[in-house]
């Protein structure tokens, strides 16, 4: 799924790569010792926490590219909510029915905090509350908030994936006890516009008229 988004994304903006921190290669540091013109990195992460605040600067910082700007995360941001509305809607889900909010979770406070921003975002394009849960690495577990809101009297309860594509994660929804679980955010054109915008806005940070490519950095274990 990466690798396509980058694609859609290279054709707008010219040529762009991908970088994966944490177990996969390359590394963001090994892809920019590759470039030789100023790079933009734009972190493809659903939220700001310990990779966009840690691993990111320090892959950057060990390329010793001396052009480089990093933009901020792609999430949250309203063009998710929009997307993941989408998905529901797919999947059966009415106005008025409860849903859950499924993020991979996190240690770090910074991540939990966008969670709840884009959570917001959902249920205002929604018009319902809209309760978070996670599949690894924080509490409420999905499956307890769906519970949850079967005994607050909720008929049916549709589970929307903040997740960028399927694995491991997305397939631990299946089991949580909804009446829909909505596909993950994949390659759409939203996205593919969001990416394009913070390419751009990174790339005028640059202040420079030589051609400039792109990092894309993905969340680990994230490939194609």
């Amino acid at each position: 799924m990466v690798a396509e988004l980058a694609d859609a994304v290279g054709r707008e903006v010219g040529e762009t790569r991908v970088a994966f921190v944490d177990v996969l290669g390359p590394s963001p540091s090994e892809v920019l010792r590759g470039l030789t013109a100023p790079a933009v990195v734009v972190p493809a992460f659903l939220a700001s926490g310990y990779h966009v605040h840690t691993d990111v600067p320090r892959e950057v910082a060990d390329s010793e590219h001396s052009r480089v700007t990093v933009t901020r995360a792609l999430g949250p941001d309203p063009v998710f909510a929009q997307v993941m509305l989408e998905r529901l809607r797919a999947v059966g889900w009415n106005d008025g029915d409860a849903i859950v909010f499924a993020a991979a979770g996190s240690s770090d406070q910074r991540a939990l905090r966008d969670h709840r921003r884009a959570a917001a975002m959902l249920a205002d394009l929604a018009q319902v509350p809209v309760r978070i849960g996670y599949v690894a690495t924080a509490q409420p577990a999905v499956p307890d908030v769906v519970a949850e809101l079967r005994r607050d009297g909720h008929r049916r309860v549709f589970v929307a994936s903040y997740l960028l594509a399927r694995g491991l994660f997305h397939s631990r929804l299946v089991d949580a006890g909804s009446d829909g679980v909505a596909d993950p955010l994949g390659v759409h054109a939203g996205i593919v516009d969001l990416v394009v915008d913070r390419f751009r806005a990174g790339a005028a940070v640059l202040h420079d008229s030589i051609p400039t490519e792109t990092a894309e950095v993905a969340p680990r274990g994230r490939r194609g």
